[in-house]
């Protein structure tokens, strides 16, 4: 199976396929995206996207992961990922996120993150969506603060990134946190 797609009013949400390898290690092999990304390498060396592309549906059946291509609707140009790394046995879920640096500043994430937060709670049935962000990436905070998670706290040089331990700030929205926000709206 591969995840449904995904609209919002400028998005596609899609999953990947290896013809995105190219672009994907073009946006992401930027050093400002690998720096604040956990899991993204630099240098981003061929190979690597193509690699980490074929993994998604398998983790996808297995139920423990969900990746989606950002693709503008209006141009489809691929402009970044998102992503739930799933943990079925608490109902909970990491969200993970990048935008190409060339689209930042334009609420993508925020637009996209939306549109996976309703997906995780209505469609995946999750109870708690959780974040984190390296402090010194404030703006990935931001993007979180606008989905209206809740900040919990910060951990202490909690991860290590090209060989610096790095402080991370924690958010998270529970179900029925979730369900308020769109009862008021």
């Amino acid at each position: 199976m591969t995840p449904p797609s995904l609209e919002t009013d400028r998005l596609l949400l899609r999953s990947f396929h290896l013809g995105d390898a190219p672009e994907v290690q073009r946006l992401a092999g930027d050093v400002d995206i690998a720096s604040t990304t956990l899991e993204i390498p630099h240098p981003y060396e061929d190979g690597i996207a193509e690699e980490w592309i074929s993994t998604h549906k398998e983790r996808y059946d297995r139920g423990e992961f969900v990746c989606f291509a950002i693709v503008l609707k209006q141009s489809n140009t691929l402009i970044g990922s998102i992503s739930l790394t799933i943990e079925p046995k608490h109902d909970r879920c990491e969200l993970g996120y990048w935008i190409g640096k060339p689209y930042w500043g334009n609420g993508y994430c925020t637009e996209a993150a939306n549109a996976i937060i309703c997906f995780g709670f209505d469609v995946m049935k999750l109870n708690r969506i959780y974040s984190h962000h390296m402090i010194r990436n404030p703006a990935s905070g931001r993007v979180l603060e606008k989905l209206g998670m809740n900040y919990e706290g910060y951990s202490r040089q909690h991860v290590k990134k090209f060989g610096v331990y790095e402080y991370i700030r924690l958010y998270s929205m529970l179900y029925s946190e979730y369900r308020g926000l769109w009862a008021s709206s």
